[in-house]
């Protein structure tokens, strides 16, 4: 069994209150536990209009597949435009 994180830091630009930050947050998170077996939560700067910190987690029975889920799951952040991924540090246990 391997199980991998991943913690973002995002910006979103266009976020002008808590508001419209987490309706971004609210459709990524979403069709990232739809589309992918992983569990995802903001973790940090709850209370900061554009920027967000996003752990991802996969656990898998190695870590190829692991590896392919967390790139999946980085990938589909990356495809909305509102949101720009800026620190990315994927850790193994």
């Amino acid at each position: 069994m391997i199980i991998g994180s991943a913690v973002c830091e995002c910006i979103i630009y266009d976020a002008h209150s808590l508001k419209e930050k987490r309706a971004v947050l609210q459709r990524i998170i979403s069709r990232l536990k739809q589309k992918y077996n992983i569990s995802v939560s903001e973790v940090d700067y709850q209370d900061v209009w554009q920027r967000t910190k996003i752990a991802i987690v996969a656990v898998t029975s190695n870590r190829v597949s692991t590896e392919q889920e967390l790139q999946s799951a980085l990938k589909l952040i990356d495809s909305f435009p509102e949101i720009e991924r800026t620190i990315t540090d994927i850790d193994w246990l």
